[in-house]
Formats: structure tokens, C-alpha cells, sequence
């Protein structure tokens, strides 16, 4: 067309010119009014608007676009129209096919928009004569965004080039986890299909991968009910070894370049509820709103319990029974069962695939309608039918949140009495955090809460003690110490995990201090001596450890002084036998001779 002949493709070659500032500075401008004429920054363009578009969505260069458009001169003169051929023009943005201003002027219009462009000379046909536009010319442009096509390079490399052919709903792509239903048809170049799945589609884990490398990376870019075109080369694809024939489908040649129309039907959602891979949740239907159980929550399911071989070894809520009531992160239901729960939002649907290690354990347990066997995985379809939450703190008053800390520590007192620190842990972490300090306690609260602050701070430095989680330990005991420098117990504790980390010096800093505040404490006395062995026990192994460095060092060097002294020795029998040489060759006397064996020795 004569627009093509006109492009300075020279300066739409670079695409960091062709991203210019105008768009940014629309962003942030107020809307233009229909009728109104605006610069855009300092490009050299001027925009009219005639016609609002729909959405708020431009183009982008590497997109494809369809428009129409009528150029003119100042004087009225017109050049090339789509619209006396009735045929649109469809092209790729920053690809060269047009003026540089026109592109930039498309990438601010919605989809329908019409509008104006006043281009300078340089954005337009530059100083060369163009089917009738004369040199140095200022042009316009009227334009009609018909429509646009996203086109992407997902491997970044022109390996995977997707272009969107229907927007899917404005909502999450699908994660690595996630199973998705797809449909899709594969060709080849010259239009023979290779693959094609059935109407219904084909289901499949994203991470699993699915007919060829680059399904998961276009898939991962999609939203629910999104149709796109791929390209696909041969390195994302079969390769130089290609395909042989596969259920059905074609032989695909080497090197082969595949076309794919690719559908996203849907997606359910997968979670690894305790990052270790063995408690997963697949989502069949979404809750309500964005709020869920969490931990503490009385929540209210129904299920069906099942083995990996189908059989259903316990219900709930089915059938006429009664729901299931509990507080979650109380033990009162296996593991895997609980953190899920604590996941899930009113009316949640989702299917548990839940490890032995979260289940049952290695042991064989009874259950309602059959027998779980030892190490078995657990399959669970649940619907999270209502929960009550626990207050957070900021929605209680001051002595409310008072009484609950004071339940949380009784509470985790109880359960480090059953040898179950890590739960007591989180009792007294949850308490100290209903007493920190936000200012809405009164003078006698205030003693109160630094009270029973200090105390589930000290608490919690025991469990982890028992946990062998001495950093832990050590931060916990230290946040004592800043509120009461001479706390006996947070330094007795404190050195306890110092001497674990092997932190000698610092322990003995704490015991020291421990003492001057409580001569007569036995446990310090007795923390004190175990610290002496430990000091004992250090300087011996340092000792050995000198003795061996200095061994080493005077072995080293009589190994070296026994090997030069070698080295001299047969070099002066070398020298000797070099002179007698030397000697019977010239003639020389005995006399000489006798020197020069006196030298060399020498």
C-alpha cells in the first residue's frame, strides 16, 4: 500500500523509540473530551478524538491491529483511504508497515475509537516525495481502531508467539498445581493436523506438561474461557526427532513448525496446604467473599472420606448425618483435615489428597464405615458449610483482650505439660500478641498485660528450647530482657541456647548476671558448672588441635631438612665425579685435584 512506501523504516527500526513517552503522559492526563485536540508530550503529534472507544484497554506494539483510516494534507488532499476500498488494514504495531506517528497515536485509542492524528513532517513521509505528499509535509490521519489482536512472545526468543483471539474473564491465571481442561487442534504448516482432542477436552495437571514443552508456558498465561492462536518452532515443539504416530494422531516430521488453536475451558485450583507436598487441596467450587476459617475457628464441614482405593471409610454431613463441628488447630481431627480447614472460605468445595503423615500415622484405626490401613493416603471431598472466627485483637477491648491472652497461656500451659511445644509455642506467641503495646491499656492494665507479656515471651523460650529452636529462644528471652534487665530466668534460658550454639562467651555473660541477681539459685549454680565442662572440654580440643597444627608444622620441616640435606649431598657427589672427569681429560696432578674435591665439598 502507499503508506508503506512512505515509512523511515530507519527510525521505526529501534523499538525503545518506538515506546515513547506520548501514552504515559495520557495516563496521567484527564480523558479528552470528544471534539477536544491535544499534544501528546513532546512527540511532534496532535490528537482529536471524534469517537470514544470501548474498554480501557490500547493496543501495544507487537500487537495486531485492524483499522481504517483516510490521510490528508493540511489543504484537504487526500492519499491512500481504506475506506474507498472498504478494506481495513491489518498489521503488526512497531513493525514498519507504517508512518512512525501513526503507531504511536494507535497505542493511546480503544477498541472503536476514531480520532485525528496531526503528525509532523518527521513522524509522516520525512523529506521524500510519497504518491503525491510532498516533501516536509505535515499529514492527518483519520483513524478507526476496528480491532486488535494481543500478540505475545512467551519464551521471549520468537520460540512460542501467542496471539489472543478471545479474552477469557478477568480473573487469576492458572499455577503450576492447578488441573485445567483444555481444548485444541495442532496443524502443520501446510494445514494437516496432527493432534485434535475430543469436544469435551482433555484434563491435565499443569506441572504434569501436556503433547509438547510449550503447552505449559501458554497455558500459564491464560484466563478461564481464553481462545489463542500459538506458533510454535521446532525447539519448543518435537524437535529434529519429531513424532511418530501417537493414539491416533499423525506422524509429525522433524523440524516442524505447529500451528495451535488452543482453548482454556476452565481450571480448579490446587494448593500445597503444608509445602512439603503432602496435603494438597483441589478447589471444585470457590467460596464466598475473601475471608476464611484460620486458626481457632469453630468451623462446621460435611465430607466423604475415602482410601486410594475407593473405599469410603467415614462421612459426614451426607446422607442425613450430622456435620462435623470443631476448633481447628486443636487436635481434634487429623492433621492434613485441620490446616485445610483453617484454608477454606464459607462454602468452599474441595477435595483433600492427604499423606499418612498428616492421616492415620503407620497405624491400622477403626473408622465409622471401614478399616484405615497403617501409611495409607487419605482422600477427603469437603464443603466448608459456616465458621465462627476468633476476635482479632483489634476488635476487642482492652480487658477482652486480657482474659483471652490469659486462656491462651492456661491453655499452652496445659499442652507443655502434655509434651506438645510446638502447639504451646503458638498459644503463647498468640497471647503476647493480644498484649502488645498499642496503647489501649490504662495504667493498672498496662502492668497487667507487661505481666502476662513477660511471661508467655518466657514460655515460649522454654518450647523452643524443647524444640531445639535456640535462635528462637534466644530472640524470645531477649525481648524480656529489654523490659527487665536482670529477669533471672530469661538469662538462665537464654544461656541455655547460647552453650547448644556453642556461644560459650555469651553464656557465660548471662550466668554471671543470673548470679549477681540470685546468688542462691540452684539451677544457675548447676547451668553455671555444666558451662565449666563446656569450657573444659573446648580448651582441651583447642589444645589437641595446636599440638597437632604444631606437630605437623615440625614434622613438615624435618621432612624438609632431611630432603635438602639429600639434595646436597647428591649434588656434591655430581660435582666430584664432574671434576675426575674434568682431570683425566687435561692430565692435571694429584695436588689440583685434592683442591678442587676440597672446594666442591666446601
Amino acid at each position: 500500500m502507499r503508506l508503506e512506501k512512505g515509512t523511515h523504516v530507519s527510525d521505526m527500526g529501534d523499538e525503545d523509540d518506538l515506546d515513547e513517552e506520548p501514552g504515559e503522559v495520557i495516563e496521567s492526563a484527564p480523558p479528552l473530551k470528544v471534539g477536544e485536540e491535544r499534544q501528546l508530550g513532546n512527540s511532534g503529534i496532535k490528537k482529536k478524538l471524534l469517537k470514544r472507544g470501548v474498554g480501557w484497554e490500547n493496543p501495544e506494539f507487537g500487537d495486531e491491529v485492524t483499522i481504517h483510516y483516510v490521510g490528508t494534507l493540511l489543504d484537504g488532499t487526500k492519499f491512500d483511504p481504506t475506506r474507498d476500498r472498504d478494506e481495513p488494514l491489518t498489521y503488526k504495531l512497531g513493525s514498519g508497515q507504517v508512518v512512525t506517528g501513526l503507531d504511536n497515536g494507535i497505542i493511546t485509542m480503544q477498541k472503536g475509537e476514531c480520532a485525528v492524528f496531526t503528525l509532523a513532517s518527521e513522524l509522516g513521509f520525512g523529506v521524500g516525495r510519497r504518491d503525491g505528499v510532498p516533501p516536509n509535509s505535515v499529514v492527518q490521519f483519520e483513524v478507526e481502531l476496528v480491532s486488535w489482536i494481543t500478540v505475545v512472545d512467551l519464551s521471549k526468543d520468537g520460540g512460542i508467539i501467542k496471539k489472543i483471539m478471545e479474552k477469557g474473564e478477568r480473573n487469576a491465571s492458572p499455577a503450576n498445581l492447578d488441573e485445567v481442561l483444555v481444548k485444541y487442534q495442532v496443524m502443520l504448516g501446510n494445514g494437516s493436523m496432527v493432534a485434535k482432542t475430543l469436544e469435551e477436552g482433555v484434563e491435565f495437571c499443569v506441572k504434569d506438561g501436556h503433547f509438547c514443552p510449550a503447552f505449559p508456558k501458554a497455558i500459564l498465561t491464560m484466563k478461564k474461557g481464553e481462545k489463542a492462536k500459538l506458533v510454535i518452532q521446532p525447539q519448543y515443539a518435537f524437535g529434529e526427532q519429531g513424532r511418530d504416530t501417537n493414539n491416533g494422531f499423525s506422524t509429525i516430521p522433524p523440524n516442524s513448525v505447529l500451528d495451535v488453536d488452543l482453548e482454556l475451558v476452565s481450571f480448579k485450583h490446587v494448593v500445597d496446604v503444608t509445602g512439603d507436598s503432602k496435603v494438597f487441596k483441589k478447589i471444585l467450587k470457590e467460596g464466598e467473599g475473601s475471608i476464611t476459617a484460620n486458626e481457632g475457628a469453630t468451623v462446621t464441614i460435611s465430607y466423604t472420606a475415602r482410601l486410594e482405593d475407593g473405599t469410603v471409610f467415614e462421612k459426614k454431613g451426607i446422607d442425613g448425618d450430622q456435620p462435623l463441628e470443631f476448633v481447628t488447630d486443636e487436635e481434634q481431627v487429623i492433621a492434613g483435615l485441620d490446616q485445610v480447614a483453617a484454608t477454606m472460605k464459607k462454602g468452599e468445595v474441595a477435595v483433600l489428597t492427604i499423606d499418612h503423615e498428616y492421616g492415620f500415622g503407620s497405624v491400622e484405626v477403626q473408622r465409622d464405615l471401614a478399616i484405615v490401613p497403617p501409611c495409607s493416603k487419605l482422600f477427603y471431598e469437603v464443603e466448608m458449610l459456616d465458621f465462627i472466627k476468633e476476635k482479632a485483637p483489634w476488635e476487642m477491648n482492652s480487658q477482652e483482650k486480657i482474659e483471652a491472652a490469659g486462656r491462651k497461656k492456661e491453655d499452652g500451659n496445659l499442652l507443655f505439660k502434655n509434651g506438645k511445644y510446638q502447639r504451646a509455642g503458638k498459644k503463647y506467641d498468640k497471647a503476647a500478641e493480644y498484649m502488645s503495646e498499642d496503647g489501649t491499656f490504662g495504667d493498672d492494665e498496662e502492668k497487667l498485660a507487661k505481666s502476662l507479656r513477660v511471661s508467655c515471651w518466657l514460655n515460649g523460650a522454654a518450647c523452643s528450647l524443647k524444640l531445639n529452636d535456640y535462635q528462637e529462644a534466644i530472640k524470645l528471652c531477649s525481648n524480656v530482657l529489654d523490659y527487665e534487665f536482670c529477669n533471672v530466668k530469661a538469662l538462665y534460658r537464654r544461656a541455655q541456647a547460647y552453650m547448644e550454639i556453642a556461644d560459650l562467651v555469651l553464656a557465660e555473660l548471662d550466668i554471671k548476671k543470673a548470679i549477681e541477681a540470685d546468688p542462691q539459685n540452684r539451677d544457675v549454680k548447676l547451668l553455671q558448672k555444666k558451662l565449666k565442662q563446656l569450657q573444659t572440654e573446648s580448651n582441651k580440643r583447642e589444645a589437641k588441635l595446636y599440638a597437632n597444627m604444631f606437630a605437623r608444622v615440625t614434622k613438615d620441616s624435618s621432612v624438609s631438612a632431611k630432603k635438602l640435606k639429600v639434595e646436597k649431598l647428591e649434588d656434591a657427589k655430581k660435582q666430584e665425579v664432574v671434576v675426575i672427569e674434568r682431570e683425566k681429560q687435561v692430565g692435571t696432578s694429584a695436588a689440583p685435584s685434592g683442591n678442587g674435591m676440597a672446594v666442591d665439598s666446601c
